[in-house]
Parts: structure tokens; sequence; C-alpha cells
């Protein structure tokens, strides 16, 4: 026996409408809401072996718990590969959950904003400090209106500045 596991974003406008404007919507009233655009997109012979799961969007507090995970993976690896201690500024984790509630992107952008914007600028700072022989011993992740994310490595060189990802959340 084998399980296929077929994904598609066919419906999900309408799903989407429908969950916004009534958020109380069973999941049988989903089906038959999306019923008629399987049937137009698929071949009866297929639609009959499918058994379609249809997936809410996630909520803000889901969407923070993910957020908070990914942040402390990489805080985790921080530590295990440089001895790095971090600290997160609770409106950093508010302003990735911000931009990771999107329908277009969900979950999958907090993925994107880590390794696309916060990292490589987090691995440029790290890198210029042990490419000068030094070793920091402390990171913070603060948010600040006027510039977003800030990172600062604090301790060892004041030639290092700190760094912000702006307008990135």
């Amino acid at each position: 026996n084998t399980v296929i596991l077929m994904t598609s974003n066919l419906g999900s406008d309408l799903l989407m409408q429908q969950l916004s404007e009534k958020p109380e919507t069973t999941e049988s009233e989903l089906h038959e809401l999306i019923r008629p655009l399987l049937r137009d997109h698929f071949q009866p012979a297929l639609l009959a072996r499918f058994r379609t799961v249809i997936y809410r969007p996630l909520t803000q507090s889901a969407m923070r718990i993910i957020v908070e995970m990914k942040l402390a993976q990489v805080c985790e690896r921080l530590h295990c590969h440089y001895g790095l201690s971090t600290s997160v500024d609770e409106r950093v984790y508010d302003a990735l959950t911000s931009a990771c509630l999107l329908p277009d992107t969900g979950a999958r952008n907090v993925e994107s904003l880590l390794n696309q914007q916060l990292l490589p600028v987090l691995s440029r700072q790290l890198l210029s400090y042990l490419a000068a022989r030094q070793h920091p011993t402390y990171l913070s992740l603060t948010w600040h209106d006027e510039d977003g994310i800030v990172i600062a490595f604090d301790g060892i060189n004041s030639d290092y500045p700190q760094e912000s990802i702006y307008g990135q959340c």
C-alpha cells in the first residue's frame, strides 16, 4: 500500500474569503464550497480516490509558536558552535509573526525571513568578529520602530556596529 500526498492551492481564495467572513464555518461546509472547483479541475476517477483535507490558516498564536521555535533553533546553533548567549526582544517575535500571517505565505515565510534576511546579516557580523580573531559572547536581537530588527554583538569591540534589517518585517 502506498499513500501519496498531493497539495494544491485550488480554491484557497474561496476558502480564505469564506473563513474571513465566517470563521466558524465547519469542515463539511468548506468541503461543499470547494467541491464544484474540484469537480471542474480533476477527473471523476481521480477525485474518487482522493481524500480532501482542508488546511485552515494558522492562528496568530500558532504562528508565534513557530517563530519562537525557529529562532530558538538559531540561538541554540549559535550557542553550540560559538558559545553565544542570546537575547531576543519580544517585539522581534511580534514583528516576525505579523510578517508571516499573510495568507499567501504562512509559515513558509518564517524560513524565508530567517534564511534570506536575518541570517545573512547575522552571519556577516559574526564572521567579521571571527576574522579579526575576536569572539563575541552575547547576541541581542531587538526591534526598533525606525530600524526594524537590530542585531548587536556586545562586549568585545565597538568597531563592529549594530546592524539593522530595516523594513523587512
